[in-house]
């Protein structure tokens, strides 16, 4: 639990908001409703062609619901997709661990169901509601704290970010709610924040993640025991089917549905489709089958078994064809700007971003001259690498297919520099004038 904890601060604090900021409407119906179909319907097929008793095919709904965060986190960061998706996927995978813990922690509890259905479901929200305080209340706690208190140590800031995300934990769990959440939403909060090193503080994050990831894989496989997972192969690879072409896929559309009528926000039948195929998962579920197993549940070993060749096989059908399947679907964005890690003072003094966008070909950036950029005030192309030279621009440079540009920009003007990019990238100089937005 606690490796999972320091997963999910690190996906918070190197989560972009102003990239999720419009798709968490759509993700949390996705982490709720989207939830509740994919448990139902998993259940109901492994229930009807395993003869699985409900409550184990409940609890294996329950392990299998939850996406991944350091799955999507490590395989869709490396993807060319649209802002819009790629913050859905990133931020259902960072909210919907939380709902899927308190289910199956209900469901392990005692040798019978404990609680009706609108119990479940009451406690559930109350858990939820809980750990979303708790965060919100630490996460600016923490910001006014860390830009006021002049630790002695550069190194020292990294270590008070993290040990604010355990005290979230810590917190959010002794009041009875969801300290996934909390951790998720603190860190989220901290790490769009314009502290002292933040830079470095985002590079512990990532190490330390990777240390947790790595230890909670070398516990999973001690608890794996080889000899017994032939014997389940055949059902764990017929419920993961279920998984991935029924389950997951139901999840989706529902949700895109409630998404539609509550006018959060319409996605097209190819976004669907992506989303669908791209309910990664990794440790997680693997974490969570070990619950009723360690609480003495009869035939929780079983079920730990099922799970880990579920996740072992798809993530490794799923992952590598994700690249493939964006650019089948035409979902691919390769001219997308990307964020540069660099601990530089000067731009910390100015709150300034410092950006990688790279022309794709058939781009109509092609043949632009820079000044034709028509870019906000206070932003510069500072370089450009062009067949592996690098030289310094000047406002008459003309813009190639392949070149990569590395541009800085204030944070106010962040989001204004990545919509003219996008919009002459489509259309060329001339984007304003077709009405093209770049939206």
């Amino acid at each position: 639990m606690v490796a999972l904890a320091v997963i999910l601060a690190e996906g918070g604090l190197t989560t972009n908001w102003s990239h999720v900021r419009d798709a968490v409407p759509t993700a949390l119906v996705l982490a709720t409703a989207g939830i509740a179909v994919s448990v139902v319907v998993l259940a109901a097929g492994v229930a009807v062609l395993l003869g699985m008793e409900w409550r184990m095919a409940l609890l294996l709904g329950a392990f299998l619901a939850s996406t991944d965060a350091a799955a999507v986190f490590s395989v869709l960061r490396r993807l060319p997709l649209p802002p819009r998706l790629a913050g859905i996927l990133e931020a259902e995978s960072g909210f919907n661990d939380a709902p899927t813990v308190i289910l199956v922690i209900m469901l392990s509890a005692g040798s019978t169901l404990p609680l009706s259905l609108p119990h479940i479901l009451l406690d559930t929200a109350v858990e939820l509601v809980i750990g979303a305080a708790v965060g919100l209340a630490v996460g600016p706690a923490g910001v006014y704290a860390l830009r006021r208190v002049a630790l002695p140590a550069s190194g020292l800031y990294p270590i008070a970010v993290l040990a604010l995300a355990f005290v979230t934990y810590s917190g959010a769990t002794l009041l009875h709610g969801s300290g996934f959440l909390a951790v998720y939403l603190t860190t989220l909060i901290l790490g769009n924040a314009r502290l002292p090193h933040r830079a470095a503080t985002r590079g512990f994050a990532e190490g330390a993640a990777w240390l947790a990831q790595i230890g909670l894989f070398v516990m999973l496989g001690m608890l794996a025991n080889p000899s017994e997972l032939p014997g389940v192969l055949v059902p764990a690879l017929v419920a993961g089917l279920l998984l991935v072409l029924l389950a997951r896929p139901a999840s989706v559309l529902v949700s895109a549905a409630i998404a539609r009528l509550l006018r959060l926000g319409s996605l097209s039948w190819r976004e669907q489709v992506f989303l669908s195929w791209a309910g990664l998962r990794g440790a997680v579920p693997i974490v969570l089958a070990a619950i009723p197993w360690a609480a003495g549940l009869p035939g929780a070993k079983g079920l730990f078994n099922d799970v880990f060749i579920i996740v072992i096989v798809f993530t490794i059908l799923q992952g590598p064809t994700l690249p493939y399947l964006a650019r089948l679907l035409g979902l691919a964005a390769e001219g997308e700007a990307r964020d540069l890690d660099v601990e530089a003072a000067p731009l910390g003094e100015l709150n300034a971003d410092l950006l990688q966008v790279r022309i794709p070909s058939g781009s109509l950036m092609h043949g632009v001259e820079i000044f034709e950029l028509r870019l906000p005030a206070n932003t510069m192309v500072t370089l450009v690498v062009r067949n592996g030279q690098s030289f310094v621009p000047t406002q008459t440079t003309r813009l190639l297919a392949g070149d990569q540009l590395l541009v800085v920009t204030t944070a106010a003007q962040r989001e204004t520099v990545e919509r003219r990019l996008r919009a002459v990238s489509r259309r060329g100089k001339l984007a304003g004038w077709y009405g093209e937005r770049g939206s």
